[in-house]
């Protein structure tokens, strides 16, 4: 039965069965489609009218995500607008979990025909499908694990979109596309001041990265002895408000909190491991060889025009090359990449498998609704599975200097041309100073 990714309390979040269920349920406190009066003086003025407006199969159907995050990040969530680029076996993962969430809209862009190779992993397509749209296909199953939740479909190529296709979505997910590719839909995002996650597979192996840009978000939790300050934590975190309040007879305190990002393009190659890494070689043995071979990856496919590599000679030595200067970039000991890491890793380049997929699927949907609730520690900034540990350490990668909106939104191989036009590897702007995503023979996906 599939089921809504675990919140981070543990507790096991509802399943499909609510939805088909939701008519018949009632939770504690509302009964005959009306809330309690007991119900409703533990809430406040505002959260009952959002549940009013709610309704109460509504109610029911999500209560249990209330009790968890609360009425306020649930209406955040029912309001969301979502964009999900490339419909493929993680993005099955990823719509699956955010639609069962709850979200208000979710619109999926893909312009690939369904293969013989996407009814290994993707759960949303059959043989039957086979030619027709992806995104076309997989959407009439989408909409039946939620018929609240209104799903559209987009068949056009994303790289005929501008910047301002993005200026209506609250958070954008780009799922197996080619790192050029990731640059530029980031620089759209940051253009328009909106959410960025980027993720992809390779069989064993995967990555989330995030560029929430600038983020607040609250932490509540028992007020102890010790007070907490208004100051930085980390390089990317700050403490920047207080409060308390009185719950149960307990003293609770808000913290609100700050984490800065920096892009893709700088963060996939340029940025270097946290300074406390540096200062331990302990950590560095610790960390997976998996960052190395994604990193090596993303510039062969860069060096070879979104080729991936393959078994021959040629791209085991371009590869091997690659990876030991990334790994020595990073400054990790050398006797972590070893020849078998590499040749095991290539070997699952290009490949989907299902328990791969639904880890890192229900990982980066949880994150979506942390960040659209404001209410958990977001991803910073990317996450690495290595399939063989089964472990998936997140590592803040930044370059030197200011993150955050401080941050210029356009990396190097970005610059503005006249008329207000974006130019990135390629892209430019029309006779009407419409900017386009476009690369030497264009975004490849």
């Amino acid at each position: 039965m599939a089921a809504l990714v675990n919140p981070p309390d543990g507790t096991v979040a509802p399943t499909i069965d609510a939805l088909n269920g939701a008519a018949n349920y009632s939770p504690s406190g509302i009964s005959a489609g009306k809330p309690s009066h007991s119900s409703v003086s533990a809430l406040s003025c505002h959260h009952f009218h959002i549940l009013t407006r709610c309704g109460p199969d509504e109610i029911a159907l999500y209560d249990r995500q209330i009790r968890l995050w609360g009425v306020q990040a649930q209406e955040k969530i029912r309001n969301a607008n979502i964009l999900l680029i490339t419909m493929k076996a993680l993005a099955n993962e990823v719509a699956k979990n955010l639609v069962l969430a709850g979200i208000g809209s979710l619109t999926i862009i893909d312009h690939e025909p369904v293969t013989e190779a996407d009814l290994g992993a993707q759960f949303f397509v059959s043989a039957a499908d086979i030619g027709k749209n992806r995104a076309e296909a997989a959407a009439p199953q989408v909409r039946r694990l939620n018929p609240r939740v209104n799903v559209i479909v987009d068949t056009e190529d994303i790289k005929c979109k501008g910047p301002s296709y993005f200026q209506s979505f609250d958070i954008v997910i780009a799922t197996d596309l080619r790192p050029d590719a990731l640059n530029i839909i980031n620089t759209a995002t940051r253009v328009n001041h909106k959410s960025f996650y980027a993720a992809g597979v390779h069989g064993m192996y995967g990555f989330i990265f995030s560029d929430l840009i600038q983020h607040d978000y609250v932490i509540e939790r028992e007020k102890g002895n010790r007070e907490t300050l208004i100051q930085p934590e980390t390089r990317t975190r700050s403490v920047i408000d207080v409060k308390t309040k009185k719950e149960n007879g307990k003293l609770v305190e808000m913290v609100t909190k700050r984490e800065v990002y920096s892009t893709w393009f700088l963060a996939s190659d340029a940025a270097t491991l946290p300074a406390e890494y540096m200062k331990s070689r302990r950590r560095l043995k610790a960390v997976t060889p998996i960052l190395t071979c994604l990193r090596a990856l993303w510039e062969f496919e860069q060096l070879q025009n979104g080729r991936l590599p393959g078994h021959d000679h040629a791209s085991l030595a371009l590869f091997t090359r690659l990876a030991t200067q990334k790994h020595q970039a990073l400054g990790l000991p050398a006797e972590t990449l070893r020849s078998e890491v590499l040749r095991t890793f290539m070997g699952n380049v290009g490949s989907e498998l299902a328990p791969v997929t639904a880890v890192l699927g229900g990982q980066l949907a949880q994150d979506v609704i942390n960040v659209l609730g404001k209410r958990q520690q977001p991803i910073q900034n990317l996450v690495v599975f290595d399939g063989d540990s089964n472990e998936a350490p997140m590592y803040a990668l930044h370059p030197d200097g200011a993150l955050g909106e401080g941050l210029l939104p356009f990396s190097t191989s970005v610059g503005m041309v006249e008329n207000g036009g974006m130019m990135a590897n390629g892209a430019g702007a029309d006779s009407n100073g419409q900017s386009f995503l476009a690369m030497p023979g264009g975004v490849e996906t």
